[in-house]
């Protein structure tokens, strides 16, 4: 490439040849100014970016700075705020998954200090020679999915067990196994017997417990009071419905203390022994029914030994 430069003040003409080599070099200082005046321009925007008075370079240097840090801050914001909302509700699994623990080791006899519930487990070892990497924000995410999923999983698993082991010792209370009055013999067993009115040889659909008049008359069991009232042959009756077509009956007593409709809990005074109805003295008559059949109250009832 031939430059030609024409003075007015001189009739030679200068001549300058360019060959690819100053060309290639020309452009390259070029390139080198221009990358310096960005460089530049970047360092001021950043260094001196809030003293920066004049609103039109404030608009040229700082604003496409201010805007993209403003878009990282956001983002990181979004992410931390999905993070706490997740950590709540983690938090708020634990809390029930302890408590849910602590009625689990009560249930089964555990003490529920010897597993710490409120204390956070300890942890310890050896320092390691390996090399030890950091966290990157993906593998926290992802650790804290899986976290999640299993307390979700837990929590379901504890939950099912929990209503089994509530269920066994529901039915323990709804059976008619406690002792109806405070003795350890019958006057009279569950079967056939010679009936003490007719003589003749009659079957007995319950049992007989000898006691004093106003003795009390306890509930064998956790139900609802679907009789109480006077009986021409039992006398002064209530029958307690357990659930399951189970009901156990408590006759010839003295005194009722509950009415219909009532619930009563196991072991809970419903009445006091007497002699009402057919009866030849005091005691109380215990039997215990499935749908509506008698079945032997010895298989029941928890006798002092």
């Amino acid at each position: 490439m031939n430059i030609i430069f024409i003075s007015n003040k001189s009739e030679r003409a200068r001549k300058i040849t360019l060959t690819g080599k100053y060309i290639t070099v020309l452009i390259s200082i070029f390139l080198l100014i221009i990358i310096a005046l960005a460089l530049s321009l970047n360092f001021v925007s950043l260094r001196y970016a809030d003293r920066i008075d004049t609103p039109v370079l404030r608009a040229v240097l700082v604003s496409p700075q201010e805007e993209r840090h403003q878009k990282i801050q956001t983002h990181l914001q979004d992410n931390l705020n999905i993070m706490a909302s997740r950590l709540g509700q983690m938090q708020a699994q634990l809390l029930r998954l302890d408590a849910l623990g602590e009625r689990l080791a009560e249930s089964s006899g555990i003490k529920s200090r010897d597993l710490l519930f409120n204390g956070v487990p300890g942890q310890g070892g050896a320092r390691t020679d390996l090399a030890s990497e950091e966290l990157t924000f993906g593998e926290f995410n992802h650790k804290l999915q899986e976290l999640s999923s299993m307390l979700d999983e837990r929590s379901d698993k504890l939950g099912a067990l929990d209503s089994l082991l509530r269920h066994d010792r529901l039915t323990k209370y709804v059976l008619p196994s406690e002792m109806p009055v405070e003795t350890d013999w019958y006057s009279s067993g569950y079967g056939y017997r010679i009936d003490p009115f007719t003589g003749k040889r009659a079957f007995h659909e319950g049992v007989d417990f000898s006691a004093e008049v106003g003795t009390p008359i306890k509930a064998a069991a956790g139900g609802i009071v679907v009789y109480s009232d006077r009986h021409p042959e039992y006398g002064n009756m209530v029958e307690i419905d357990h659930g399951g077509d189970l009901v156990s009956r408590y006759a010839h007593a003295s005194k009722r203390l509950v009415v219909l409709g009532q619930v009563v809990l196991q072991g809970q005074k419903i009445a006091e022994v007497g002699s009402t109805g057919r009866s030849t003295g005091s005691h109380l008559h215990f039997e215990i029914r499935h749908k509506d059949k008698s079945l032997n109250p010895s298989r029941f009832l928890k006798r002092p030994s």
